[in-house]
């Protein structure tokens, strides 16, 4: 069968309805038999996937040079793993909520 799709929950489904032209169909039919996937598959972990970059690439940093060279040694340095970097980390993405 197709690939599984990152994030799929084991819940109910619900039903998504969409509109596409007879163009729009064909080029997604042919994008999801390349990857030997469904339609369904395939739209839906095309959509989830652009649900997630809409929600990560909501976020823009304004500083001046100063403070962006201080925030990228900020980043680059190796971070020293304590209760509150651990607590991070296990927080569930914005999209698995």
């Amino acid at each position: 069968m197709g690939k599984k799709a990152a994030g799929r929950g084991s819940g109910p489904r619900e039903v998504i309805n969409l509109r596409a032209t007879a163009e729009q169909k064909a080029l997604i039919d042919r994008a999801a038999a390349r990857l030997g996937m469904s339609r369904n598959e395939f739209m839906i972990e095309s959509a989830r996937s652009a649900a997630e970059n809409a929600l990560l690439d909501q976020r823009l940093f304004l500083v001046d040079e100063s403070d962006f060279a201080a925030f990228r040694q900020a980043l680059e340095a190796p971070a020293e793993p304590d209760d509150a970097l651990r607590r991070l980390l296990g927080t569930p993405a914005p999209w698995e909520t």
